[in-house]
């Protein structure tokens, strides 16, 4: 048989996961990491354990199946995006920590370049805002703290990457400093128009252009494996950001197909096709994915906190003991009571973009309890992703009829689907495959190997599991929702 070795490098863990020819789960193994935080807003990773954890996953999920790595055709890498990581070119060690995507550090950097009159020519470059939330101000401050980092840099001794390039650039031997154009969207740096890193966003940040990786199709030759770390050689065949990943494992390739994926927060990805949307309402514009040279654009809106939101209830209040409860204790919430949570603790994302403002809680009454503050939690995920529906489908000057798929963790809870698409005013659609992020990576690699079909054969695998429909009426849906606007712009204004 033939397999596809996935490696779903997250935030919070690694998983690896082996597909077989038929793109069905054969093996999934997963371990956590540790999350270190610094000063408030600061969340920083070791990137040796983004590097143990792939190694002992992999290794794992090929022992567990009793196969070899001459059983595997290729790997694909989907990873968590604008992490960022600056190592040494010779022995490959980073020289500080791995700066998560979710750092608020360089807000003070990113607010001098917006009064510096920058941030339309950032936009326009690469489709984003100035945003710590990005890679580019993340390396700029590691060159600028870390001692001896920038003439380091300059003298050609430092590479720079995000999680995917570090991992390839491990498994290889060093052999590839490589990336995708997902990921190089993601920096800050990359013109995604132009196909190629922006001189003029480097220079402004003080990035030598040699510390950047190589950027690739997402299915494309990225090196093969030293045959020391997984029993043999293996091709890396595939590569995408996690949200990418998730868009293509969705198989959201026509224009106005939107895939929304629930983890640590919420992303969501809308098909915009060969043209980049300039949004107007704050929404970033970002490379859906990029096949045979050609990129595909797409709408992206980004939400800070959505599992997360689940996580506090269960580890900062301990009012549950696992996160699938969440919906079993919304259910019981008393429904005279409207208390409204606004997790914005580490500032508010998409459409917002606000990095300094922290979370709330309104309509707090001597009644409110556990059961209130699960399905506020819950709520807050719908009320967030409205507030991208809303501004997408503004920008969106194609067919107002979106398809709205969703993935991620909380997805599989049916009182949170039901509740977003309550709020929505629209069909919510779960997939029988859950592993989205994965297959979509996995996808990328088999479609190289030549193992797995190409897009037209692998949208009609596409299964549907459940369509959630709204069941509130437009009257008290709307009357919620400017609950929470109100909410939302008072935490902005304390």
């Amino acid at each position: 048989m033939t397999y596809i070795l996935a490696i779903d490098q997250g935030t919070t863990s690694t998983r690896a996961i082996l597909f077989d020819a038929e793109m069905q789960v054969a093996a999934v193994a997963q371990e956590e990491f540790a999350q270190h935080y610094p000063q408030a807003g600061w969340v920083e990773h070791d990137p040796e354990d983004f590097w143990e954890t792939t190694l002992s996953t992999c290794r794992t999920v090929i022992k567990d199946t009793g196969i070899s790595s001459t059983d595997i055709a290729g790997i694909g890498i989907t990873n968590q995006r604008e992490t960022t990581i600056v190592w040494d070119k010779n022995t490959g060690q980073a020289i500080h920590n791995a700066i998560v995507w979710q750092d608020r550090r360089t807000a003070q950097i990113c607010e001098t370049f917006r009064n510096d009159g920058r941030e339309d020519m950032v936009r326009a470059t690469t489709g984003l805002l100035l945003d710590p939330y990005f890679s580019g101000t993340k390396v700029k401050w590691i060159l600028d703290t870390v001692e001896g980092a920038r003439a380091r840099a300059e003298a050609g001794e430092l590479m720079f990457g995000t999680v995917d390039s570090f991992l390839i650039w491990r498994l290889t031997g060093g052999a590839s400093h490589v990336t995708d154009a997902t990921n190089a969207a993601r920096t800050l740096m990359y013109d995604i128009r132009k196909g190629d890193w922006s001189d003029e966003i480097c220079d402004m940040l003080g990035v030598p252009r040699a510390m950047l990786p190589e950027v690739k199709d997402c299915a494309a030759e990225f090196g093969t494996t030293l045959g020391a770390h997984l029993g043999g050689s293996i091709p890396i065949l595939g590569v995408a950001g996690d949200q990418h990943a998730a868009t293509l494992g969705q198989t959201c390739f026509k224009p106005g197909m939107m895939k929304s994926t629930y983890g640590t927060g919420c992303f969501a990805l809308l098909n915009t096709g060969d043209t980049p949307v300039l949004s107007e309402n704050r929404m970033l514009t970002t490379i859906a994915y990029q096949l045979d040279g050609t990129p595909t654009y797409a709408l992206e809106g980004s939400i800070f906190i959505a599992g997360a939101a689940v996580q506090w209830l269960r580890d900062g209040l301990g009012i549950i003991g696992k996160a699938s409860e969440s919906g079993v204790l919304a259910e019981k919430a008393d429904p005279v009571q409207d208390v409204i949570l606004v997790p914005a603790f580490t500032g508010l994302g998409a459409p917002y973009w606000q990095p300094e403002c922290r979370g709330g809680m309104f309509g707090l009454t001597r009644n409110s309890g556990p059961a209130e503050f699960a399905r506020a939690a819950l709520q807050s995920v719908a009320y967030q992703t409205r507030d991208l529906w809303e501004a997408m489908r503004a920008d969106w000057k194609g067919d107002t009829q979106v398809t709205l798929r969703v993935d991620g963790g909380m997805s599989a809870s049916d009182w949170a689907m039901q509740s977003l698409s309550d709020i929505l005013g629209a069909a919510v659609d779960r997939p029988v495959m859950q592993e989205t992020t994965a297959l979509g990576a996995a996808w990328l690699a088999g479609m190289q190997a030549g193992v797995y079909p190409d897009q037209e054969g692998f949208a009609a695998t596409w299964a549907l599991d459940r369509e959630f429909k709204p069941m509130l009426d437009a009257g008290r849906r709307d009357a919620a929702y400017d609950r929470w606007k109100r909410a939302v712009q008072a935490v902005i204004g304390v």
